[in-house]
């Protein structure tokens, strides 16, 4: 017993080593209570709110537990630093880690809420503008959070920018273009120029958009490329986007045999008429069906309509139901389809000579 009373006594960095053992003991319990706090509080909670007919406390609970988690950690590393008499450095770190628990729970709690919030503003407004302000509310909790941290270290985070002088200038100037794209984001957005899922055109880039970010817009292309364009130019140019149209264009033209008689020619035109006009995927204004040209080959019908579906694979689907139809049409009244073709005629002008 007196051994181990002089092995308990024996003093490192000038602390007795059973201050280490008790300041480690402590930490233990306190990593044992973080155990019972998730295995019957957080438990218990849960149960509770669980009885609710909201979800918002379900979603702030959940929003506390690791930040809970981890604050249990602090406070042992806190008790036991104060056994071991250094507890004037670990108070600053004590205030620092609950600034990062604080700030942790608050993003978490924004990072809960984000899908009612964006379920909300997609009644109300945009998905893509509660998106665009859950980014922003996330960017500004964590500079809120690292400015508190640095100023409970003592560091004076105002006049250290004012201090970066030239610097700070060149900083500007650099964050010129972050903040045109920006606003150019902000204005997207609140113009509705488009959403996710469009299929639009910015200058040569085409394709489906996949995000809209705080800073670029990404566009996935045909070829399954992956575009990157900053806000700032998109919101300079102008933007095609062809998910927003109710319809598609059908712009054709098809050449009958020269053959076909002016009277075969009006029952194919006024057949086909009949046809898109009763069709009740083919919008009846405008329509035009005419043979306006003679070409070199062949007598051209021109084909001038819209259906009344914007989806691509169902337009599809239409032009070949019309195309097939076209095709019976035709057969029906005794003409066919020209192809390009050329006649060559030889006189017979040789003189015979004696």
């Amino acid at each position: 017993m007196k051994e181990l009373i002089e092995i308990m006594n024996y003093t490192i960095l000038s602390t007795p080593l059973y201050k280490f053992a008790l300041a480690f003991l402590v930490f233990i319990m306190f990593l044992f209570m973080r155990k019972i706090f998730t295995l019957t509080i957080v438990k218990t909670g849960k149960i509770l709110v669980g009885k609710t007919k909201t979800d918002i406390d379900d979603k702030i609970l959940d929003s506390l537990i690791k930040p809970m988690d981890f604050l249990f950690i602090v406070f042992g590393i806190h008790i036991a630093s104060m056994i071991l008499k250094i507890d004037d450095k670990v108070i600053i770190f004590t205030k620092s880690m609950i600034i990062i628990a604080f700030f942790w729970f608050l993003f978490d709690l924004v990072k809960s809420f984000e899908d009612k919030i964006l379920h909300l503003f997609s009644k109300k407004v945009s998905r893509e503008i509660g998106m665009f302000l859950v980014k922003a509310t996330k960017v500004f909790i964590i500079t809120l959070g690292i400015v508190a941290f640095l100023q409970n270290l003592g560091i004076n985070v105002s006049a250290f920018i004012a201090s970066l002088g030239l610097g700070g200038l060149a900083f500007a100037l650099a964050a010129k273009d972050t903040a045109a794209n920006l606003f150019g984001g902000f204005a997207i957005l609140t113009d509705n120029m488009f959403k996710i899922g469009d299929w639009i055109k910015v200058g040569n880039v085409e394709g489906t958009v996949e995000d809209i970010g705080m800073r670029t817009t990404k566009i996935r292309a045909f070829d399954k490329r992956l575009i990157t364009l900053p806000n700032a130019t998109i919101a300079n140019s102008a933007v095609d986007n062809f998910s927003r149209r109710d319809r598609r264009r059908i712009v054709a033209r098809i050449g009958l045999v020269y053959s076909t008689t002016p009277a075969t020619i009006n029952r194919i035109l006024k057949e086909t008429r009949e046809m898109l006009q009763n069709h009740p995927l083919i919008h009846d204004d405008p329509l035009f069906v005419y043979f306006d040209e003679f070409d070199d080959s062949s007598l051209s019908l021109f084909f001038y309509l819209f259906t009344k579906t914007a989806d691509w694979e169902k337009y599809l689907q239409i032009r070949e139901d019309i195309n097939l139809k076209i095709m019976d049409i035709v057969e029906k009244n005794g003409s066919s389809f020209a192809f390009p073709s050329q006649s060559i005629y030889f006189e017979n002008d040789l003189e015979v000579k004696n």
